[in-house]
């Protein structure tokens, strides 16, 4: 058992023996000891005793008047009197205490108080044997009997106090019980010889006294108080002061001591220390030097060091161009991925092992250099074309694809490669990293590792970063609009909804294809903001059209999805959002998802899908048969429709050859109680054909091109049948759009 726990253990065994005596001496506390007397004894123990303490010069101990109170009212009003007044007072000077900046730790206030009750309590019992002993025969009355007493009360208060004090102070420090008595709480027993002999001065005069002969001895004892207290601050301001001066006085010889014995020391190393400081001096440069111009975690040359190679490089080539050099920009694949599932830690090692990589594969005359981050660049030297330089990116890329181990984890990695050839027009080293850059980027997009830059590319990126930069303005500059695709009923051609797709009409060039801006808006992180306009739009839209009649009110409209909007966490509130602004039923929208995106995260994919499912959304698979669907995952993702693929529909011939894809996905979609749409309807034998193997529901151009807004809602108020008219021959156009009931797709 530690110290702290058998203290703590002895504080609530003191608390809980303290307890008892106080209950017992409230229980018999006789009725006519509570009087005027006690009751300004009691005042003056609790509010005059605790402010009246007089400290002993040079000691830890104070002269209380608590202990000559407690005395006094043992020898008026009894022991229970006593027991009670000691609780009540230890409890006031505690709360004075701590009111003064005195903290008390865990419990001591009731440990304090407790204390004060036993060592009253036992020196009442002590007392109560004396008199037992001797037969009754002290009587306060006798003066020699009263001092006798006072000295039983005396020496039996010290003895209590002093060894329960002791006992806590010994478990604490953990030293022995009576040498911790002896060192610090024998000198206390002078503050219970003062109370005794101020208790019976007081008794004395209250008992025997007239009342002038106690108002002098009163104003005597408060001269007398008022007089030590200031003389004993005195002592202790000069003996602090006198203190204070042999310490500077000491502290100064001591400190002229350490000066003539550490001169001749500091005179022998001065000579050495400046010789040791020119070293540093010099280490320091070659480190400054080398910091300047290389990265701290690889060791390679940084950023500014192979800025300044470069520039050498085509200043030289302008002089002499058989001086050529071509430079590569590399940057990990999925790096951000190593950092985020296996730490930073971990990415940093990964970063060295690339660089000793590099610098393995390149000849001595070429320099590699790390530019931040996951991106690196190497200069070649002496190579006369660029297919000799893509052969050593090449070689470069296997290389790092090489697998390897770290800290229990095997990482595998890859890198996209950017060579920009050597050429008169570049000036300085920025705009030869730029157009490495550019072509690493197009590497990337086009997943080939490698690609030699071109001016086609640089055109082609600028372009596109303009693009970029106009798209993320083109919600504002209103001009982004929404064209609805309408989806047909195979059945019997009715409309059941459309599909929104979104058109970008700039301001300078005019309409720009979604197969161009689309993937921008992807890259570029813009598709989730044009998104949540796009879901304000359409459910907006679909609210106003949804109203026109009864024929419409069941209409839908279709969505896309992104897979970043998929995978962020606002999809559920941004669908949320638009439902509530436009008052929308949650079931008169449908969001379409592709099956690549769908299956890129399947379990958070089968989780957010879930929970749009409790809003009331129905959900269509897009795109399906161009991706992996794993039917383990396929038949838990909540989808109310499949959306079959164009390239599928277009491979079908006229006669219905290479039908029986189309047949298995119907039938896989009917098994997993989906609804089916086809996409890209072009000609009347594709229809045929899906209208045989039962699709539910299509669109294409052969049904109906994309609509403008207001051409979509004409073909609302006319509600014709959409089916070419060979197709159509059961159709009823004119009950039609007043009776039939749109089916949920």
């Amino acid at each position: 058992m530690t110290r702290e726990t058998l203290l703590n253990k002895t504080k609530v065994v003191t608390i809980s023996l303290g307890a008892l005596p106080l209950t017992l001496a409230a229980l018999t506390f006789p009725a006519q000891a509570f009087t005027w007397g006690f009751g300004l004894v009691a005042l003056t123990a609790i509010i005059l005793a605790p402010r009246m303490s007089l400290p002993l010069p040079r000691s830890k101990f104070a002269i209380s008047f608590s202990d000559a109170l407690i005395f006094l009212t043992f020898l008026m009003f009894g022991g229970q009197a006593a027991i009670i007044l000691s609780a009540a007072e230890m409890l006031a000077n505690c709360f004075y205490l701590r009111r003064t900046g005195f903290k008390f730790g865990s419990l001591m206030i009731p440990v304090n108080v407790s204390t004060s009750v036993l060592t009253t309590s036992l020196t009442y019992i002590f007392w109560l044997g004396v008199q037992e002993f001797v037969g009754g025969a002290l009587s306060t009355n006798r003066t020699s009997d009263l001092m006798t007493t006072l000295g039983v009360l005396a020496l039996a208060q010290f003895l209590y106090s002093s060894v329960i004090a002791a006992g806590f102070q010994s478990i604490k420090e953990g030293t022995p019980l009576f040498r911790t008595w002896r060192k610090d709480c024998f000198s206390s027993s002078m503050t219970q010889i003062v109370g005794a002999g101020l208790a019976g001065l007081i008794f004395k005069l209250l008992v025997y006294g007239d009342l002038l002969t106690a108002a002098i001895a009163s104003i005597a004892t408060l001269l007398a108080f008022f007089t030590y207290r200031q003389t004993i601050d005195e002592i202790n301001n000069a003996v602090a002061h006198v203190e204070e001066i042999e310490r500077e006085k000491a502290d100064a010889e001591r400190n002229r001591r350490r000066e003539v014995e550490n001169h001749a020391e500091q005179l022998a190393e001065s000579l050495q220390q400046q010789e040791r400081a020119n070293d540093a001096l010099r280490k320091s440069r070659r480190d400054f030097k080398h910091a300047a111009l290389h990265d701290s975690l690889t060791g390679l040359a940084n950023r500014k060091h192979l800025g300044d190679m470069l520039r050498i490089l085509i200043q030289q080539y302008k002089v002499d161009p058989t001086q050529n050099f071509h430079v590569l920009f590399l940057d990990i694949q999925r790096f951000k991925n190593i950092n985020d599932s296996l730490g930073h830690t971990i990415g940093d090692k990964v970063l060295m092992i690339a660089a000793k990589r590099f610098v393995r594969m390149i000849s001595p005359s070429d320099t590699v250099a790390r530019l931040g981050g996951d991106e690196f660049a190497i200069i070649l030297r002496d190579l006369s074309t660029a297919g000799k330089a893509q052969k050593v990116a090449r070689r470069l890329a296997q290389s790092i694809a090489q697998p390897f181990s770290l800290s229990g984890n095997r990482i595998s990695i890859g890198v996209n490669i950017g060579i920009a050839p050597c050429d008169t027009e570049y000036d300085t080293p920025e705009e030869v990293l730029r157009d490495a850059d550019i072509a690493m980027h197009f590497a990337k997009e086009k997943t080939s590792g490698v690609a030699v830059f071109t001016k086609e590319l640089r055109d082609r990126f600028l372009e596109r970063a303009k693009l970029e930069l106009d798209l993320r303005h083109a919600v504002d500059r209103n001009e982004l609009s929404m064209h609805y695709q309408p989806i047909v009923s195979l059945n019997d051609g009715r409309l059941v909804g459309f599909e929104a797709l979104l058109r970008w009409n700039h301001h300078e060039v005019g309409n720009i294809p979604p197969v161009k801006f689309i993937p921008i808006a992807e890259e570029s992180g813009l598709i989730q903001p044009i998104t949540v306009w796009i879901l304000g739009e359409t459910t907006k839209q679909l609210t106003k059209w949804q109203n026109i009649s009864p024929a419409t009110r069941d209409l839908l409209v279709s969505v896309n999805i992104s897979g970043k909007h998929l995978s962020a966490d606002d999809l559920i509130d941004d669908v949320e959002l638009a439902l509530d602004s436009s008052k929308l039923l949650p079931s008169s929208l449908k969001l379409e998802i592709t099956e690549s995106t769908a299956m890129e995260n399947a379990e958070h994919t089968i989780d957010v899908l879930n929970q749009l499912k409790k809003i009331g959304v129905q959900l269509s698979i897009d795109d399906f048969g161009t991706g992996y669907s794993s039917l383990s995952h396929l038949h838990r993702l909540p989808f109310d429709t499949l959306k079959i693929d164009r390239s599928f529909v277009n491979s079908v011939g006229e006669n219905g050859e290479n039908s029986e894809v189309l047949q298995t996905i119907i039938s896989l979609a009917k098994n997993l109680k989906m609804r089916v749409i086809a996409e890209g309807i072009e000609t009347e034998s594709q229809l045929r054909i899906l209208q045989n193997l039962g699709c539910d529901y299509g669109q294409g151009y052969l049904l109906a091109k994309p609509l403008a807004r207001e051409n979509a809602e004409k073909l609302l108020y006319e509600m014709n049948s959409l089916l070419p008219p060979e197709f159509d021959e059961t159709y009823d156009r004119n009950s039609s759009a007043q009776d039939a009931l749109l089916p949920v797709f």
